[in-house]
């Protein structure tokens, strides 16, 4: 086994009242991709912050391996001192790092390092800071949720570029489906203490359920123990004559533990609440249009959604998700088309940028809208402190401002707005963003269970196969052109069946290219029979020498830009590419010459 490169033994530190980390502890080896999972507020970003040396633990041991060069994803970027991102992302860079890993990144995270960074959105400036801290190659990476923000193109690529990495990796990410394809050992930090699980992320959920049941079995053992030590207290003969000082010690040690036990953390209990039926169709929206400019965001688009559907709407950021979302719901007007809502329709929204939050207001005033102590659920009065413990907040909490709380903590306070609220058209716009594990296993069982209809825009795969009936995805996902299609089940449904479209249209295709030899041999028949070649023939024979001409010049074009001997070093992309335009050049300029060469000797057969 290799030396730690980075290790964080019996970690303690304290805010004040129950400690949030007490004995955590974190060791990294050279290659190793550890997930770090736990609840909103157990401590993982403190964790790894410590481990970045941007926050010191009370005690504890803290080791880095004095030659291992760490990055850390930064959650607020400071810009101050930068005229562009270019000029952020390279001052990353170490002496002898390749500068063009800079311009490779952004370029893949959808910027092109011209940005003014006083002009970035949340965003951009997350997928800066990613760009910085990938682009050094570090020993060991520190990322905090660098999903966020990111669209499903883009996470995939990050994947890839994580799993071929040979930095050590240290992640946190509510995104199942990533923290599976890239993590090989799980670290679980639960009520301040840490446990490692030498296994990718998959095996997590059944460890920790078994690790709670073992948990539970010892304390119920030792509350027996406790039963018996009291039994022996009160009746034992050797009591009365004289105190067994050492088993009085042991019960009150006993005594201690049992009281002391603090319990894993509760999950949210909530269902939506329920409304009156609505109609069974719900929305109905035929050949709706809408541009940007010159730019189409959406072309004729049709759809019937009924009661009871599900339907999740995927696509890179900027393909237009949420203007189609919104004139779905009659919240923007199609520029020709119709859209017709259905009756009795009653919507409830969480918003991705969670824009429906004062940070000034408290949380009570906020579940209430100002209106007392009591809200109603499901047409029952209940006092907001208890409805907010369903969701894990203190009653202690229901004083304080929104701003103070956490991106997860804001998420359950959308959630437990949008749940009091009678609904029977849910329009959740990245619900899944900031919210642990276990809350997400909540809202995915609300939406599969949710008796009206949902309509979600999210990038959570996981997620979207775990509830959606259907997908609305670009018709072109690298290059979205306005057209969507609705694809039938969850991302991955989308996905296979996508993939079924192209080999089918590469069948046609090669299907087609093995009958034109027939044709321009039927062709030739006919030419024969007519003793004259046709004026597509003659056109053919007297263009294609020109267009020869032209498919040699941009072959020799790319084998002179590939000739240099580190552009696969510098730019394997580039490389990539010019080698797969050579390739269907190539393909192309030999159909050309055969079909060139048939028809000049059909003129010279025809011509004697």
């Amino acid at each position: 086994m290799a030396p730690p490169i980075l290790k964080l033994d019996d970690v303690f530190l304290s805010f004040g009242g129950t400690p949030l980390l007490a004995g955590a502890a974190l060791q990294v080896e050279p290659g190793d991709k550890i997930c770090l999972v736990g609840r909103n507020g157990s401590g993982k970003s403190t964790l790894l912050k410590i481990a970045a040396g941007l926050v010191e633990a009370q005690s504890g041991e803290v080791f880095r391996h004095p030659s291992s060069t760490v990055r850390y994803l930064e959650q607020a970027p400071d810009f101050a001192s930068f005229k562009t991102v270019q000029a952020y992302a390279e001052a990353g860079l170490g002496p002898g790092d390749d500068h063009y890993r800079v311009t490779y990144l952004l370029s893949h995270l959808g910027l092109t390092g011209e940005e003014d960074p006083k002009n970035l959105s949340g965003g951009e400036a997350r997928r800066a800071a990613l760009a910085r801290v990938l682009a050094p190659e570090p020993d060991i990476l520190l990322l905090d949720e660098p999903t966020n923000h990111l669209d499903l193109p883009t996470i995939e690529w990050l994947e890839g570029e994580l799993q071929k990495s040979r930095s050590a990796l240290v992640l946190i990410s509510h995104d199942r489906r990533f923290l599976e394809k890239v993590s090989t050992a799980t670290v679980w930090l639960d009520r301040g203490t840490s446990r490692r699980l030498d296994r990718g992320f998959a095996h997590f959920e059944a460890w920790r359920d078994q690790v709670l049941e073992a948990e539970e079995l010892e304390q119920h053992k030792l509350g027996k123990a406790i039963e018996r030590e009291e039994h022996w207290l009160r009746y034992g003969v050797t009591a009365r004559r004289k105190r067994n000082m050492r088993r009085l010690g042991e019960l009150q040690t006993m005594r201690s533990q049992y009281r002391g036990h603090k319990g894993p953390q509760g999950t949210v209990q909530a269902t939506v609440s329920d409304a009156q039926e609505s109609g069974k169709l719900v929305i109905e929206a035929e050949k709706i249009t809408k541009t940007f400019g010159d730019r189409p965001i959406v072309t004729p688009f049709s759809i019937r959604v009924h009661r009871g559907d599900c339907i999740g709407l995927v696509g890179p950021n900027g393909a237009g998700k949420t203007t189609l979302l919104k004139m779905l719901t009659g919240q923007l007007e199609p520029e020709s088309g119709t859209v017709k809502l259905g009756t009795n329709l009653e919507i409830a929204t969480l918003d991705q940028k969670r824009e429906d939050l004062n940070p000034e207001e408290t949380l009570a005033h906020y579940l209430t809208d100002g209106r007392g102590e009591n809200l109603l659920v499901n047409g029952e009065q209940r006092h907001v402190t208890g409805y907010m413990k369903e969701f894990l907040f203190q009653p202690e909490q229901a004083r304080t401002p929104i701003r103070s709380l956490s991106g997860g903590e804001r998420a359950r306070l959308m959630l437990a707005r949008i749940m009091s609220r009678p609904a029977n058209l849910l329009i959740l716009d990245e619900p899944t963003n900031d919210l642990d594990i276990e809350t997400l296993d909540l809202l995915q069982e609300i939406v599969a269970g949710f008796p009206g209809t949902v309509i979600l825009v999210s990038h959570d795969r996981d997620f979207l196969d775990r509830t959606v009936t259907s997908t609305i995805a670009p018709a072109v996902p690298d290059a979205p052109d306005g057209r969507w299609i609705e694809y039938a089940g969850g991302y991955s449904d989308m996905l296979a069946q996508r993939k079924g479209a192209v080999e089918e249209r590469r069948k046609a295709e090669k299907a087609a290219e093995r009958a034109k030899p027939q044709e321009t041999s039927a062709s030739s028949e006919t030419a024969k029979a007519k003793g004259k070649l046709s004026f597509k023939q003659k056109f053919a024979l007297e263009n294609l020498p020109k267009e020869m001409a032209k498919a040699e010049a941009e072959i020799a074009k790319r084998e002179e830009r590939m000739a240099d001997p580190s552009l696969f070093t510098r730019d394997p992309t580039t490389f990539n590419r010019l080698a797969a335009e050579m390739e269907k050049l190539r393909g192309s300029l030999t159909k050309m010459e055969e079909e060139w060469l048939e028809l000049e000797m059909l003129r010279e057969e025809l011509e004697g």
